[in-house]
C-alpha cells in the first residue's frame, strides 16, 4: 500500500462528464479503496442574503468556493486524517446544517469545474484529469442534471448558464486545461482514454 494517498482531480467543464470518469475510478479501484471530493460542495454559505439574491450569484467563478477549507481536507486526507466534508442544498442555493464524514484512502480523487484554477490545490495533486467535451453535449446534460436533480426551471438553467456558467468557462475553466497531465476527450465514453488513465492510477496505488 502507498505510503500516502495517491491524489487524483478530474475537471472539465459543467455537464462534461465528470462524475462518469469518477464513477468508472471507482468501480474499478473499488469503493473501500477511492474517496471522493466534489469541489461543489464547498460553495460559500451565504445566509446573510434572501433567497433570491443567493440565486443572482455567480457560482461559476472561482471566489463562489471555499477553497481553502477543500485544500485542508486534501491535506488531511492525504496525511491519513478523516474530515467532515459541508453538504450543500442545490434548491436553497445553501449549506446543510450537517456534514459527511470521508475517510483517507488509497486513492483521493478532487471533483469539480475550477480544481485546475488554483495553485495550492493543484500542487497537491499526483495526476491532473481534464474531460473535454462539446459544449452543446454539456449544456444539454446541466439541463437533464439541474431540472431533475436541483429542482430549477427551464428558465432559470437557461439563463444562469447564458449570464455565468458560459463566460465562465471560457474565462476559467477552458484556460486551466493547459495544467492536465491527461485530457480525456468525450468525455466518460471514450473507454481507451480511461482504460490509460486506470492503469496510471493502478500503477501509483499498487492496487
Amino acid at each position: 500500500m502507498a505510503t500516502r494517498s495517491i491524489i487524483v482531480g478530474v475537471a472539465g467543464g459543467s455537464g462534461s462528464g465528470k462524475t462518469t470518469v469518477v464513477q468508472r475510478i471507482v468501480q474499478s479501484l473499488g469503493s473501500s479503496h477511492v474517496s471522493v471530493l466534489e469541489h461543489d460542495r464547498y460553495y460559500r454559505d451565504r445566509l446573510d442574503l434572501r433567497l433570491e439574491e443567493r440565486a443572482a450569484l455567480n457560482y461559476d467563478h472561482p471566489d463562489s468556493l471555499d477553497t481553502e477549507l477543500l485544500v485542508a481536507h486534501v491535506r488531511e486526507l492525504r496525511e491519513g486524517r478523516p474530515v467532515e466534508v459541508p453538504a450543500y442544498d442545490f434548491a436553497r442555493y445553501a449549506r446543510q446544517g450537517d456534514t459527511e464524514t470521508v475517510q483517507p484512502r488509497k486513492a483521493i480523487i478532487v471533483e469539480g469545474i475550477l480544481i485546475f484554477t488554483d495553485a495550492a490545490l493543484r500542487s497537491l495533486m499526483d495526476i491532473k484529469v481534464f474531460v473535454d467535451t462539446d459544449s452543446d453535449d454539456r449544456l444539454i446534460r446541466r439541463l437533464r442534471r439541474d431540472l431533475t436533480e436541483r429542482g430549477r426551471t427551464l428558465e432559470s438553467v437557461i439563463a444562469q448558464y447564458l449570464d455565468t456558467v458560459k463566460p465562465m468557462h471560457l474565462e476559467f475553466v477552458e484556460p486551466s486545461k493547459r495544467y492536465a497531465d491527461i485530457i480525456l476527450p468525450t468525455g466518460g465514453h471514450n473507454a481507451v482514454a480511461i482504460d490509460m488513465l486506470l492503469s496510471i492510477i493502478r500503477s501509483l496505488t499498487h492496487a
